[in-house]
């Protein structure tokens, strides 16, 4: 007879309540465009009819209880202080994700990156819980070695990933190979998965207009430098100065940058082709990328990527992708993305007069498109997928062999 499952998840920062009540009316979250992680991990629990306690750290507290579920939203102390705060909550909330495991009497933890630090969770397989890490993003720079701190931390998870976890699960090959590098081969199961998304998310979306005037390029994502804002603002100016008034950029997203940005899009005098649109809600996002032409991702080297949604969104709307290897989603769908040098403003600014001013470059990448969007569709590469696999082999009591080597090193 097997045992019921009894599993603690500690999610990211989404509100892990309201998308649960929508799960419950068969319903995805209206306010994000792939299937969330926290839907994918009901599913699974009721597939397999186990108790889950579900913590979220979302500032806006909230509590609820229906039997088979305990959803709580707890934010994590010092998230934005400085780094020795940070890391103080790093570990206080890893030792109160111990505590709550414990009162739940929990024999399964799966947790997110960025919700404790990795080596404070070996507490909890040496009290017999299976322990899943769950990592969206690198662990380290791709393009920038890592500071004395961080390496001390890494250093300081190399037993959790190669001894104390029952499985790693990763949204990357790179991650995978950055877990496989740190341990040095000796890291318990990786699975992977992909951003998955429903089909009907993308229908209303129309082919790119024929007529490039203006070339829309879209951005989505937060308004901050680390995520290369204010490189497309130096390509908008450089594009200004040559006399290219047919190329306009859409900003979607919010962020600490968003009124500063606006501001020096003014002083520059290219406001009226570098507009701003702050938050948009999926209608509005679904207008955005039907009256665009390509998708620009210039995530800096400063930032660690994971896997970042707007690459594939992109792809699923039939968009050429303009990104650089910062970004690991880029192995994933090259055929359809022009690549640039990271950091490279002026690399950017070609590729989008390549796109713009080349016709038939611009329909071969767009054709690119259509044969790369199925794996995003694809259940059987999702989260909740690889997740289910590696609680049944849990629950069964079966080995957990490696099924990925990562031989390549990174970073």
């Amino acid at each position: 007879m097997t045992k019921r499952l009894r599993i603690l998840y500690a999610a990211g920062p989404g509100d892990v309540v309201g998308t649960y009540h929508y799960w419950v009316t068969g319903q995805d979250d209206p306010s994000q465009v792939s299937i969330t992680y926290s839907s994918q991990f009901y599913e699974v629990c009721r597939e397999m009819d186990a108790e889950s306690y579900v913590i979220s750290s979302s500032s806006q507290r909230k509590f609820y209880d229906d039997g088979q579920f305990k959803i709580q939203h707890r934010p994590i102390p010092f998230l934005s202080s400085s780094a020795l705060f940070y890391h103080l909550g790093q570990v206080w909330n890893g030792l109160r994700l111990i505590a709550s495991a414990i009162r739940f009497r929990a024999n399964v933890a799966v947790v997110a990156d960025g919700t404790a630090h990795w080596f404070v969770l070996s507490l909890l397989s040496w009290l017999g819980v299976q322990v899943i890490p769950s990592i969206h993003c690198g662990l380290w720079r791709k393009y920038v070695a890592p500071s004395k701190v961080q390496r001390l931390f890494l250093n300081l998870s190399r037993p959790f990933l190669s001894r104390d976890c029952a499985a790693i699960l990763t949204v990357s090959d790179e991650i995978a190979a950055q877990v496989t590098q740190l341990t040095e081969s000796k890291n318990k199961l990786v699975r992977r998965f992909t951003p998955i998304y429903r089909r009907e998310e993308f229908a209303e979306i129309t082919p790119p207009s024929e007529r490039h005037l203006p070339f829309r390029v879209l951005y989505v994502g937060r308004i901050e430098e680390n995520k290369g804002v204010l490189d497309l603002l130096e390509m908008a100016k450089h594009l200004a100065a040559q006399g290219r008034k047919d190329i306009t950029f859409d900003l979607c997203g919010n962020g600490s940058m968003l009124e500063s940005l606006r501001h020096a899009a003014k002083l520059a005098g290219v406001e009226a082709r570098f507009v701003c649109h702050g938050h948009c809600n999926k209608q509005k996002m679904r207008r955005m990328f039907n009256r665009s032409h390509a998708v620009i991702v210039p995530t800096k080297t400063g930032f660690a990527e994971g896997f970042n949604k707007v690459v594939a969104e992109g792809i699923l709307s039939a968009r050429p992708v303009i990104t650089s290897a910062v970004c690991p989603a880029l192995s994933y769908v090259r055929d359809a993305v022009v690549e640039v040098p990271p950091d490279d403003i002026m690399g950017y600014s070609n590729a989008l007069l390549k796109l713009c001013d080349d016709r038939q470059f611009y329909e071969q990448k767009h054709q690119s498109c259509l044969g790369l969007q199925e794996q995003f569709y694809d259940q059987s590469k999702s989260w909740g997928g690889a997740l289910k696999s590696i609680l049944e082999s849990i629950q069964e009591r079966r080995e957990l062999k490696k099924d990925l080597k990562v031989e390549r090193s990174l970073g």
